[in-house]
Formats: C-alpha cells, sequence, structure tokens
C-alpha cells in the first residue's frame, strides 16, 4: 500500500492569536484584541484609554474608537492589581427585601458614585457562612472598601478581614472607638489599638426605650415577639430585658422567639400565640414592624381592642406602619442617614484623611401612634 502523505505542518500560534482564542472562549474583548485591531502594542492602549499624555491624542482617538466598536470592558479587578487603586465598594447587607437595607443602600450610593466609587452588593441572608463566601470570592478584587452589617461574623470571615487591611466601616451598630490590641510575648510593647469604625444607634438602648414606653401606658404584662433572632434583634431583647428587670416585672415567659424570616404572616401567628397561652399580657413589642402589622391585624380578626386590651408597639418605622388601624407605635431608624454618613466615613478612610469620630452614633426616634 501506498504511504499516507504527512499532514502538512500547522502554522505556529502567535500571542495575539492565543489571546483572541481565550477571549473568544470567554465571551471577552480583551486588551490585546483591541490591540491587534488598532495596529497598536497592548500596553498602548492601555495607556490611551486611561488618558496619559504621553499618547499622542489622534492615536487615542482611534484606540478609543476601536474599543467602542468592539464593545471592550475594562476589567476592574485587572486594573485595580496594575494600579493597585480600585472605584468598587463592597456592601454586604442581609437582605434586598428589607426596606430598611434598601434605604441605607440609596444613600451609601449616592455619596459613593459622586465620588466615583461604584457599589459591589453581596447579600448574606443572615448567614454567617454566605458571609464568608461572598468575602472570599470579592476580596481578591481588591476593593477600595467595605461596609458591613453589624459585627456577627464567622471566624473565618474576621480572619479575612484582618488580613486585607482594607478600610472598612460597619453599619447599624456601634462598636468602642478601638478594638483591644493583641500582642504575643512579654518584652514588646502593646502597639496602639487599631480603630473600629461604625456609623449607628444603640439597639440596646432603642429596645429599653419602646419597653419603658409601654410602662409609661400603664402596660405591666409586656410580651417581647422576636424573628429572625440575628445580633440586632437580640440586642433589642437585651433592652427590653434592662427596662423590664429595673421595673421589677421581667418574666423570661413572655419572651416568644422564632428564628423565622420576619412578615405579616409571621406577626399574627406569633400575636395569637401571646393571646393563646399568655392571656394576662397587655403589652407586645415587636421587634420588627413588618411582624407588628401582622399582629395589628390578626387583632382585628380577633376583635381585640388595640390598645384598649393590648398595645402594640414595633421597630424600624417600616413604611405602611403609619397606615394601619390603629396607626403603629415604633422606633424610627436613621437609616438612609445612617448609609449616607457611613459612605462619607469610608471615603476619608480610602483618601487617607483623619476621621473626627470613629463611632458615629445617630440615635433614634420614639413614634407613639394610636396602638400604644
Amino acid at each position: 500500500m501506498p504511504a499516507k502523505p504527512a499532514p502538512a505542518a500547522l502554522p505556529p500560534i502567535s500571542a495575539t492569536d492565543k489571546d483572541t482564542r481565550r477571549s473568544r472562549a470567554s465571551g471577552r474583548i480583551t486588551l490585546s484584541d483591541v490591540a491587534a485591531e488598532a495596529g497598536v502594542s497592548p500596553i498602548t492602549v492601555s495607556r490611551a484609554l486611561r488618558g496619559e499624555r504621553r499618547v499622542d491624542a489622534a492615536l487615542v482617538d482611534k484606540v478609543r474608537a476601536v474599543a467602542e466598536r468592539m464593545g471592550y470592558v475594562p476589567d476592574p479587578a485587572a486594573r485595580a492589581l496594575a494600579s493597585q487603586k480600585s472605584t468598587q465598594v463592597l456592601v454586604l447587607i442581609p437582605l434586598l427585601s428589607n426596606t430598611l437595607f434598601v434605604d441605607l443602600l440609596e444613600a451609601a450610593h449616592k455619596v459613593l458614585f459622586a465620588a466615583g466609587h461604584h457599589m459591589l452588593i453581596g447579600v448574606t441572608h443572615y448567614d454567617s457562612a454566605e458571609e464568608e463566601q461572598l468575602l472570599r470570592a470579592y476580596l481578591p478584587m481588591r476593593p477600595a472598601g467595605l461596609l458591613l452589617t453589624g459585627f456577627d461574623r464567622s471566624p473565618g470571615a474576621a480572619q479575612l478581614l484582618a488580613a486585607s487591611a482594607i478600610a472598612r466601616v460597619h453599619v447599624m451598630e456601634l462598636h468602642d472607638a478601638f478594638a483591644p490590641a493583641t500582642v504575643t510575648g512579654t518584652t514588646m510593647a502593646a502597639p496602639a489599638p487599631a480603630p473600629v469604625y461604625s456609623v449607628g444607634f444603640s439597639q440596646t438602648d432603642a429596645g429599653a426605650a419602646i419597653t419603658r414606653h409601654l410602662l409609661d401606658r400603664g402596660c405591666r404584662r409586656i410580651a417581647f415577639c422576636g424573628a429572625q433572632l440575628d445580633a440586632r434583634v437580640l440586642q433589642r431583647l437585651a433592652g427590653y430585658r434592662q427596662a423590664l428587670q429595673a421595673a421589677g416585672l421581667y418574666d423570661p415567659e413572655l419572651e416568644i422567639l422564632n428564628p423565622e424570616r420576619s412578615s405579616l404572616a409571621l406577626g399574627s401567628l406569633l400575636f395569637e400565640q401571646v393571646v393563646r397561652t399568655q392571656p394576662a399580657v397587655d403589652g407586645i413589642f415587636f421587634c420588627n414592624d413588618d411582624i407588628a402589622q401582622g399582629a395589628l391585624l390578626a387583632a382585628t380578626r380577633l376583635g381585640l381592642q388595640v390598645p384598649g386590651q393590648i398595645a402594640i408597639a414595633g421597630f424600624n418605622d417600616l413604611p405602611g406602619s403609619d397606615q394601619m388601624v390603629p396607626p403603629l407605635t415604633t422606633i424610627r431608624t436613621p437609616r438612609s442617614a445612617v448609609g449616607e454618613q457611613a459612605a462619607i466615613m469610608l471615603l476619608q478612610l480610602i483618601r487617607g484623611q483623619t476621621v473626627p469620630q470613629p463611632r458615629l452614633d445617630l440615635g433614634y426616634t420614639l413614634v407613639q401612634r394610636q396602638s400604644s
């Protein structure tokens, strides 16, 4: 049999061909693609798109036109690694369905966007493991700063944050202005404690304030209904306990705690549970307005007079609370102001400026309406 002809030799693959194949595989147009199309080097493209003066103006216009026509989008992670700078701010919040955090995000966005920064939003769903996973995914992108909800996180997440050295501000809770230093050995002098930056209000004080209000209205058997049971809810519970203990009226049997996510439906169930198992209760502090709203609806269905037979109070002053029948007494929280001031504080840290108040307490407002 005649021998088979040898296969034709393939031409060598150039570096540009390799880059193009990689970009086609990922669906992204790369810097090398733009360079090949414009007939210049990748470093020239990079300099032109950054607007460096060393690149001729006509060449800048040409490169930008090619990049726009090809749909090239710079990789922010690569740019941050190259320049050691980033315009991104990572914001981790528990839920996007909660008006409280939406208001905070809107306010923070206005401040950060006006300063040339953009938010990366991660939703933790009140899960410390999920928060740690988000940090592991986003921290390698070297964001310029972090906005974090509260201080309750996993050891792994805490270690990641400590190692990152990225400017960060905690929101909705307050912390001592300085964290305790950890020093190994006995001959080394302890370094100055690192400041911990936080913007919020005392959840514990607010919980005590709404409880004292119910006491002032004549309630003596006051129940606490809590849902979600995150750190901030437990701080409100601590305030409730403090106020009732000071009055000599604390009864642990009146704490109704449910780990489910707060909702109108859950509020209705919790209210029915209280009136069924604790008929002497004459006031209820609900940890959030949505479950308090559900309780008001349940009271109407059951024919119970609010506040004549039982007073009801909530927390956060969510939309609709002033439209309930009767309108809901609650704690108004400064969530928009928290977002705004936290973003301002974070910008100061990113710019290396001095922060006059590392611990910024914005307070809260007791809103008395007809439900109490």
